[in-house]
């Protein structure tokens, strides 16, 4: 399947801002799933510093502004060749070794129900137990927009029963952990069945399983990812692999604005609705 995306970030600011330093992971790389056909990122009223691939193999831009900036438009394009691999990304690569991918987190830091999940689980192999994983966090939190943030833990969101993906995937990466099982946080977009116009990225977790190497979940939708994904980065938590961060001074307020549009050169139904939020 082909994808044609459009992702515009806009920072509208009531005052000028002295600096301002943000950092991109915006742009897709060649997979087992997917080939970039065409990517290209704009930036309008800043300057790209640099660009480079992190330590999990994200590549990543720094953007700058320095001044009286108002206004920050940052539009991220292309088109993306994408196959259904049940998803499976493969082998471990980059600079990271797998037991990293063990060490919890502030966002993934178990307390009392993580463990419990973890226990409950059936299976007779570790891929068994991660798909029964995935049901359980389906069925157990709604998935409800608005109703947590970006700091959100797994812990409070399960106790809450209600998230968005962010926190279906922390969830996921959390109690796969306990069980000694490598898992990371993965960020990217989601073709969405009967719409293109989105209002957020999408989320999902990998786990690493021997004999398959890494494999997605995508808790929010019950599915493991196809060729409606998209992967744009990786990390332990959302904080290593959110789209855009930063840091800015001065005292003006800030509104932001973000237009998606995920278009399909052909849709296929899917089983259960698709949603995205992070």
């Amino acid at each position: 399947m082909r994808l044609k995306i459009t992702h515009t970030t806009e920072y509208l600011y009531d005052a000028p801002v002295p600096y301002s330093l943000q950092r991109l992971r915006l742009t897709p790389v060649d997979t087992l799933a997917q080939k970039v056909l065409s990517w290209q990122i704009a930036v309008e009223g800043a300057s790209v510093e640099a660009g480079y691939a992190d330590q999990y193999g994200n590549r990543t831009e720094l953007v700058s502004t320095e001044g009286d900036a108002h206004t920050i438009r940052i539009i991220a394009s292309g088109e993306v060749e994408t196959s259904d691999k049940a998803g499976v990304f493969g082998p471990h690569q980059g600079f990271c070794p797998l037991w990293l991918f063990l060490r919890e987190t502030a966002l993934t830091r178990p307390g009392k129900l993580t463990p419990e999940l973890a226990r409950s689980l059936s299976g007779d192999s570790e891929l068994a137990k991660m798909h029964r994983l995935m049901e359980t966090i389906h069925a157990t939190v709604a998935y409800t927009p608005g109703s947590t943030g970006t700091e959100t833990t797994a812990e409070q969101a399960l106790e809450a029963k209600t998230g968005v993906c962010q926190d279906h995937a922390h969830i996921f990466i959390t109690t796969a952990r306990l069980l000694d099982i490598p898992a990371r946080y993965v960020s990217g977009y989601l073709l969405m069945e009967g719409r293109t116009e989105q209002v957020a990225t999408h989320a999902w977790a990998e786990t690493y399983l021997p004999g398959l190497g890494w494999v997605g979940f995508d808790a929010a939708n019950n599915i493991c990812p196809d060729e409606r994904y998209v992967r744009i980065a990786c990390g332990l938590d959302y904080a290593d692999a959110a789209p855009i961060s930063g840091m800015r001074l001065g005292s003006a307020g800030e509104d932001l604005k973000v237009s998606l549009t995920v278009e399909g050169s052909q849709q296929q139904s899917q089983s259960g609705q698709s949603q995205s939020q992070s």
